[in-house]
């Protein structure tokens, strides 16, 4: 437990690495409580350059650029899990920087966060998958019956299903160990798996900690489709159990600021923990319309060293992820608007777009979630929702 540090009170500037939608959405959510915001990226025309107070446009890695962020802001943050830990440790030596390198570190590399989520289930009663670190052929000669079927991972840079193969025999990891280049891989065992879940946490520099409701996902082609929230089929159990191993794993981490944990429920309703994000995260945006709390103005409270926001759920909700591929009629390239003005004629539709200039499929452009006094009336609107936007439902 840390001692009481004095919090950073508006309109001091906050920083923060990373371009993309996730920056964005932190962008607002800190100008609203009066904070100035600088965003660095390298990109000149990204969703969160458009929308911060000012824009460094450098790499990650630029020494001279981190030196600038770091000496104009009084705390960092970061919305983007593959930004370089040496990055966020460069900056610590001018600014408070949450989550700090050494907790990102550790969600960057599949094995050490394997190896720290194995540790921490002791605490936390919830354990990883089995798994095995495949770095040569000795590896996968070695590799026992039971961890077959299995799934063969990339240890860094993986996200939205990227670096990933499912693997059921030795020779299929030789040959998906080749494709990936032969760089050291995590190879995890299928698991029955009935559902997903994902857990929304914050902790402060204070060391207290919240924990959202339980988020139910539903993913398509590796990237999330849907959250619904309750979700419907997560037992009272389960979603205790995976609120109090989450709370370990903040805990353990020593970690400051917005954390998302990910949890498989198998058929016979135990739960795994998957991997986690040291960020806000594509599970957590209907916390934006349906919670007290967003978790970007989570995130800003965290780095600011400000009391966290209460993360009750006032309405039931469902947030649909706003792909590229809706801006393209069925068997065509020709490009049009989506029918926006119809999908917000919907009950409870609350739109966000990220300000991405060009649709393409695949990519996200946005999401919408819908919120009602009922979670039944919400997947309601979802459905209308599918059906105007030309998703299958």
């Amino acid at each position: 437990m840390s001692m009481k540090q004095a919090p950073f009170l508006p309109p001091a500037r906050l920083g923060v690495m990373g371009g993309g939608q996730l920056g964005r959405m932190f962008v607002h959510a800190a100008q609203a409580m009066g904070y100035k915001v600088a965003v660095l990226e390298a990109a000149p025309d990204s969703p969160a350059g458009q929308a911060a107070d000012s824009l460094i446009a450098a790499a990650y890695d630029d020494a001279a650029a981190l030196g600038q962020l770091g000496q104009s802001c009084v705390a960092v943050t970061t919305e983007f899990e593959n930004v370089p830990a040496d990055s966020l440790q460069l900056l610590a030596t001018h600014a408070f920087v949450a989550p700090a390198a050494s907790c990102v570190a550790i969600a960057q590399d599949r094995i050490a966060e394997k190896r720290f989520l194995a540790a921490c289930a002791a605490r936390s009663g919830v354990a990883p998958a089995p798994h095995k670190t495949i770095a040569s052929a000795a590896d996968i000669d070695s590799i026992e019956d039971l961890l077959l079927p299995g799934i063969l991972k990339t240890v860094r840079m993986g996200y939205d299903g990227k670096g990933q193969s499912v693997v059921r025999t030795r020779d299929d990891v030789r040959a998906a160990f080749a494709a990936m280049g032969g760089v050291t891989c995590l190879l995890e065992k299928m698991l029955p798996l009935a559902y997903e879940v994902s857990v929304l946490t914050a902790r402060g520099a204070d060391g207290a900690s919240v924990v959202y409701p339980i988020a139910e996902n539903v993913h398509r082609g590796g990237i999330l489709f849907t959250t619904t929230v309750p979700g419907p089929n997560v037992s009272a159990a389960s979603a205790a159990q995976a609120q109090q191993a989450a709370r370990v794993i903040v805990e353990e981490l020593g970690y400051v600021g917005v954390l998302c944990i990910e949890f498989f429920v198998l058929t016979d309703g135990s739960l795994v923990v998957n991997e986690m994000a040291p960020r806000p995260h594509n599970s957590g945006h209907y916390t934006m319309d349906a919670c007290v709390t967003s978790q970007f103005a989570q995130q800003v409270r965290a780095m600011a060293r400000l009391p966290l926001g209460e993360v009750r759920q006032h309405s039931p909700a469902v947030m649909l992820n706003i792909l590229g591929d809706i801006w393209f009629a069925a068997g065509t390239d020709q490009a049009r608007e989506p029918a926006w003005a119809e999908l917000l004629a919907l009950p409870g539709a609350c739109l966000h777009l990220y300000g991405k200039e060009e649709a393409r499929r695949g990519r996200k452009m946005g999401h919408v979630t819908f919120i009602a006094p009922t979670l039944a009336e919400a997947q309601q609107q979802l459905q209308a929702a599918c059906a105007l936007l030309g998703i299958a439902p």
